[in-house]
Order: C-alpha cells, then sequence, then structure tokens
C-alpha cells in the first residue's frame, strides 16, 4: 500500500475533511502512541497503519478496503 491509497481510504472512511484531523491528532497504542502523520513521518508501512486505525475505530471488515470505485475505461481488462 502507498501513501496515497492510505489517504484516500482515510477519505473514505471519514470524509474528506474530518479525515485530516483524525490523521493528525488520533493516537494509536499499536504505533507507539504515534498518530498517523506521525507513523507515516517514521516511515511506519503504510498497511500497518491502516490497520491499527481501523482496529482502533472498529471499524468493521467489510469496510477496511474503501469504497468500491467504477473501473476506468482505459484500464486493462486482463
Amino acid at each position: 500500500m502507498r501513501v496515497s491509497e492510505l489517504k484516500r481510504l482515510l477519505d473514505d472512511e471519514f470524509g474528506a475533511s474530518y479525515a485530516s484531523s483524525v490523521a493528525a491528532d488520533h493516537q494509536m497504542g499499536a504505533l507507539g502512541g504515534r498518530t498517523v502523520d506521525q507513523a507515516v513521518a517514521a516511515g511506519i508501512d503504510p498497511r500497518t497503519i491502516w490497520l491499527a486505525l481501523c482496529d482502533s475505530y472498529d471499524i468493521p471488515p467489510e469496510r477496511r478496503l474503501g469504497k468500491d470505485r467504477p473501473l476506468r475505461r482505459d484500464a486493462p481488462l486482463d
């Protein structure tokens, strides 16, 4: 997972305006008391950060992959 995907998942789950607040302010014990922003800056894998956030907020498994998005028309179908 890339940091851009982590940010997309945050926006999907919390909404664009609240996601930035969550990323800046919510500390997670699983990440040593770091926030999302601090964990990214420390080089922690974005997937690890996302899963810690999901556990912290009790996000159900069916929402952990983000919103479904339509396929791009130019995307290969193989």
